[in-house]
């Protein structure tokens, strides 16, 4: 069973912080969905990944192409099957079982965006209770902490 992470994002904007979430999952040998709500979105990702640094390359195809069954990062506004990791962005849902059925959620929300906050925690809610562990990080000191877990939000 997996577990949903929450990062809230108030000093680095998605395009920064998304490439670290992604080396990281990448790492841990993980095939990743990058869930999005608007293909329009899903390319202007694209094009940022494509231009991050050089000793970073994030190897990653959009949905749509022939070779989507074998990108290691696929940027989608849809669920597909097959990955182990998924990365929701700009409120794109996620159900219980899809927590489950992952070694791990990643959910990353804009903290100036009053409207991204009500849908982080409106998730929040619907995962934990359906009794999804679930982690709340937040940069705001300037690195990543975490500040609640599943086990502390039900205390």
């Amino acid at each position: 069973m997996g577990a949903a992470y929450f990062y809230h994002l108030t000093r680095q904007p998605l395009e920064v912080a998304l490439p670290a979430l992604l080396e990281k999952a990448s790492a841990a040998g993980w095939r990743i969905e990058v869930r999005g709500t608007s293909l329009e979105r899903m390319q202007w990702l694209d094009d940022k990944l494509w231009l991050g640094a050089d000793d970073g390359f994030l190897a990653h195809g959009v949905a749509g192409g022939s070779e989507d069954a074998h990108q290691p990062i696929l940027l989608t506004t849809n669920a597909e099957p097959g990955f182990e990791c998924i990365m929701s962005i700009e409120g794109a849902t996620l159900d219980p079982q899809e927590v489950s059925d992952s070694q791990r959620v990643c959910i990353l929300f804009n903290g100036l965006d009053e409207s991204a906050m009500q849908q982080a925690r409106s998730q929040w809610k619907t995962l934990t209770e359906a009794g999804c562990a679930a982690q709340y990080w937040s940069e705001e000191s300037g690195r990543w902490q975490k500040k609640a877990d599943s086990q502390s939000a039900a205390s």
